[in-house]
């Protein structure tokens, strides 16, 4: 199985922390405003989507969304998200923690590429 959104360890152990005090979580990835293109997590049910957002899978338990737009222009690429150091300027849930989730991508080979077209 092929996935488009992976997580590390350490973003894993913040999505953990996180759940404990808001309960379920969503994210999601828009390509607009504030930190760009950087993940965005909200308790679930918080941001509303709709057919201009693409599901990518699950990180951590949590659906990751991505905007449309934005998935035409990702999707050849494997994301994983990561966290870092560091305050963001958006209204993401980890922010208070001096911290932010951040993208890595890599692009998916032919083979890869293939099984998602049948999936």
């Amino acid at each position: 199985m092929v996935q488009r959104v992976l997580i590390t360890k350490a973003a894993e152990r913040v999505v953990q922390s996180l759940k404990e005090e808001h309960g379920p979580l969503m994210f999601h990835q828009s390509g607009g405003c504030c930190d760009g293109s950087s993940p965005m997590c909200f308790p679930k049910g918080e941001l509303m989507t709709n057919d201009t957002d693409v599901l990518l899978g699950e990180v951590a338990g949590c659906e990751f969304y991505m905007s449309k737009d934005q998935f035409d222009y990702w999707k050849h690429t494997q994301l994983t998200m990561d966290v870092v150091n560091g305050r963001g300027s958006s209204f993401s849930l980890e922010i208070p923690l001096g911290l932010r989730f951040v993208i890595k991508s890599r692009m998916f080979t032919e083979k890869e590429l293939e099984v998602l077209k049948t999936h």
